[in-house]
């Protein structure tokens, strides 16, 4: 069983009325205690799933759960603002990473470990239909997960507009776009990397301010998404950095 796994009506409970970092409670079952724990979850921002017995059962190792379990973060979530003031703090061009809907942790874990290593300011995600902070990210991320701020929001597209708001500029990542490296990523710049299977989700595609793409030169027509967010951050990079 994961460590970052806690099972039991009490226990649960109690994780999410200390203000723990819950990702996601997943529950079998309905009213009673039950009831209780969901209404807590939702009231704390934790994401809700409905499973069977036999799914709890495996998340707990055939332990006694109670119908109930729960994941816990394995670092804690910064908010938008705090990855903004990053960049104030430093005196440089905010550089954020946004991942739409990147659901393997193998691949969240290599984005950020990517991201932190080329110095970004912070990782935005969606709370639903994401990884989250979970064991498997953060060890994939070789640590640094504890390192790079990781915001976790309940709205993506509101999430753009604030970044927006304070001047950011937004580049999606799509195959319709121009080629990355005709284009200039020394300013304000997040970068929006795109689930495995589908890209970019629609309505965080409109939000983009400019698409980028890689050229694709064999019979393969995409990369792992990890794999493209490293090109991608790492031309910035070398942008930015050019004298």
């Amino acid at each position: 069983m994961n460590d970052n796994i806690i099972y039991g009506r009490n226990p649960v409970l109690e994780a999410l009325k200390s203000g723990a970092e819950i990702d996601t409670v997943f529950l079998s079952g309905q009213g009673g205690s039950l009831g209780k724990i969901r209404a807590e979850a939702k009231k704390s921002g934790a994401v809700v799933k409905d499973v069977t017995s036999g799914r709890l059962d495996q998340l707990t190792d055939g332990a006694a759960h109670q119908g109930v379990a729960a994941s816990v973060a394995c670092a804690e979530y910064a908010s938008v603002e705090d990855i903004l003031e990053v960049s104030r703090k430093k005196g440089t061009e905010p550089f954020i990473i946004i991942c739409d809907e990147i659901e393997d942790p193998h691949n969240l874990g290599a984005i950020i470990r990517t991201a932190e290593a080329a110095g970004a300011d912070g990782i935005i995600i969606p709370k639903r239909r994401s990884a989250s902070l979970n064991a498997t990210v953060h060890k994939t991320s070789a640590g640094a997960a504890s390192w790079l701020p990781v915001a976790r929001v309940s709205n993506l597209a509101a999430a753009i507009d604030k970044l927006k708001e304070n001047g950011v500029w937004i580049y999606g990542t799509d195959a319709s776009g121009e080629n990355y490296d005709d284009t200039d990523l020394r300013g304000s710049i997040a970068l929006v990397i795109g689930s495995e299977g589908f890209g970019m989700g629609r309505l965080i595609k409109e939000k983009c301010d400019f698409l980028l793409k890689l050229p694709m030169y064999g019979k393969i027509t995409s990369l792992n998404a990890s794999v493209a967010a490293g090109i991608f951050m790492y031309e910035a990079v070398r942008q930015r950095t050019k004298k």
